[in-house]
């Protein structure tokens, strides 16, 4: 349980998936505009993420790794050698667009209101590269559970939707600043990310 906990404090503040590796910034700058509208796509982010994380990774496990195909015949030394790796970014997108049509179509039933509110940016989460790079760094260090996958993809989702409710509700409070005009919209919203990544850079020292 020890071991969940930390990979789960670490995938929110220490390897945030925006404030780390600046990961799924298109999303994050375009809907960060509004608090409601920010915690719906990151509600939806936390879903995907931790729906397609255990599945890529008993996809890449079972069937695409090498040596994965073992389990048809542990007797035949030919499937311990098939690698299908090189296929796992086209599976893996798939597998996010799967997830993230059905969340749209989830949305779409129950929450009309924030379904409008999301509009175009909500079939863009299936190219969000943060959800993309979950399934990577998953992949990259060899997570040896389901259970870790899982817990790897809920924590990412949590860190993100916890960024981009910080910059939204940043971005609220500074219609009311006296901003500089060329600064005003993108560009200081882009100033405030990277105060925010200078700030969660001090939880790169804690010792799990």
């Amino acid at each position: 349980m020890e071991t969940y906990v930390n990979l789960f404090v670490k995938s929110i503040f220490i390897e945030n998936m925006v404030l780390a590796y600046f990961l799924g910034l298109c999303s994050f700058l375009a809907i960060s505009k509004k608090i409601d509208a920010a915690a719906g796509i990151g509600m939806a982010v936390v879903v995907v993420l931790t729906i397609t994380a255990p599945i890529n990774w008993f996809i890449y496990e079972f069937l695409l790794g090498k040596g994965a195909l073992q389990w048809i015949n542990p007797d035949n030394p030919k499937f311990a050698e098939i690698d299908l790796s090189f296929l796992k970014l086209i599976v893996f997108i798939s597998v996010i667009a799967a997830a993230v049509q059905l969340t749209e179509m989830f949305l779409e039933r129950f929450s009309q209101s924030l379904y409008n509110s999301l509009g175009i940016f909500l079939p863009l989460i299936a190219v969000n590269c943060s959800i993309l790079g979950g399934a990577l760094f998953m992949q990259e260090r060899a997570y040896t559970s389901i259970t870790e996958a899982t817990v790897f993809g809920l924590g990412s989702g949590v860190g993100w939707f916890l960024a981009i409710v910080g910059i939204a509700a940043i971005r609220e409070k500074i219609r009311y600043s006296n901003v500089p005009p060329a600064l005003r919209g993108l560009g200081i919203t882009m100033l405030l990310t990277g105060l925010m990544s200078i700030g969660f850079l001090a939880f790169s020292g804690i010792q799990l």
